[in-house]
């Protein structure tokens, strides 16, 4: 990690992306996964909210903040229909947006994913998501005729070994690891062949992944980028874990990044070779009147800062918009939202975040390349 910014050319970029979670099923079991704040709906299925649970279940999943973030509602499958359609334009109505960003769960077992992408793509968003890779290859076709513009791909391990130890202990298998590394690297091939961009994201929890985040780079940073990304949960020793990477490799900061309006930044790194290697953090980020009183608003718990918009659809019908997955409770119905103060916090805190940085790192500001 790069923290001295003297000199380095910097770049500052508006938010206007809305990550929305379209389906909550996925093959894998992650035990640092958050799963966008919500319960596993498979889990769960008949409880109300307070009875959320917070241990696995059949699934094997959970999310790490469900027994503390006091969600209200399970998550439903999003159709590309006229109502997802109509609520995409109420959030850009409500928020400038320009780019909508699949998650999950896992966003390639949903049916009907083209259809998501060309549903977007034709009110002139930009399309991305975030997959395991698990069943990338049978949809990446389709989606790229539909206008999918890139995905990031979480990477885990280089071996099967590597992919089950983060695995809950149902999952833990090294047979399903290998057939879900397989699927991962046939989906980056096909990803590839079909003109979509691709990241390999990977989470660096702290240095005794170090061997196993080198290993990452060399087998996939030849083909791909590589983003280290930050554990929430693990903060400063991750932090310092990511240094230890960029020292080992002898990685030169040429650009950081800011995304003004979130908590997201971002620096990029040239390798002796000439590839590109991306870290990625948290900066400590709040809404200007929602987070205040916040309990969890202080230099440890806080983990995500705010990180963007995120819309959800619930299983009793309505789309929900969340801006914290440490605090569902925050979230409301996109009907409320668009009335809300909260959004109106949300558009105070892009507008002064982005004339702030701009004014903070004037000498250094160049266009992004």
């Amino acid at each position: 990690m790069h923290d001295d910014l003297t000199g380095l050319p910097v770049t500052v970029l508006p938010d206007r992306t809305v990550r929305v979670k379209i389906i909550d099923a996925c093959g894998l079991a992650c035990g640092f996964c958050h799963n966008e704040g919500t319960p596993v709906a498979a889990d769960n299925t008949g409880r109300t909210a307070g009875e959320f649970t917070g241990t696995p279940g059949k699934a094997g999943r959970v999310s790490i903040y469900l027994k503390t973030n006091q969600a209200s509602f399970l998550p439903a499958r999003i159709e590309p229909d006229a109502d997802f359609a109509l609520a995409l334009a109420a959030v850009r109505g409500a928020v400038e947006t320009s780019e909508v960003h699949f998650t999950g769960g896992e966003p390639t077992l949903h049916p009907r994913l083209p259809d998501l992408v060309a549903t977007a793509r034709r009110l002139g968003l930009t399309v991305g998501l975030t997959s395991n890779g698990e069943n990338g290859s049978a949809v990446m076709e389709e989606c790229a005729k539909a206008g999918l513009d890139r995905v990031n791909l979480s990477v885990f391990g280089t071996t099967a070994d590597e992919l089950a130890a983060v695995q809950a202990p149902r999952f833990a298998s090294v047979k399903l690891a290998e057939r879900k590394i397989t699927a991962l690297e046939a989906t980056i091939d096909a990803a590839l062949r079909y003109g979509v961009k691709v990241s390999a994201n990977l989470v660096v929890p702290d240095r005794d992944h170090v061997p196993r985040v080198l290993r990452i780079i060399e087998k996939y940073g030849r083909e791909v980028v590589v983003r280290m990304l930050v554990s929430l949960e693990d903060g400063r020793a991750s932090l310092d874990a990511m240094r230890e990477v960029v020292q080992d490799l002898n990685a030169v900061p040429v650009r950081h990044i800011f995304t003004a309006g979130t908590s997201d930044q971002r620096t990029r790194y040239r390798l002796p070779d000439g590839r590109t290697l991306y870290a990625k953090s948290i900066r400590p980020v709040r809404l200007p009147e929602t987070c205040t009183g916040c309990r969890f608003n202080n230099g440890t718990d806080c983990e995500e800062g705010y990180y963007g918009l995120r819309l959800y659809r619930s299983q009793d019908g309505p789309f929900m918009v969340g801006v914290c997955i440490q605090r569902m409770d925050l979230c409301t119905t996109l009907g409320q939202f668009v009335i809300s103060r909260i959004r109106d916090d949300v558009r105070d805190l892009r507008d002064q975040e982005l004339l702030r940085l701009r004014i903070e790192h004037r000498s250094q500001i160049q266009e992004p390349v």
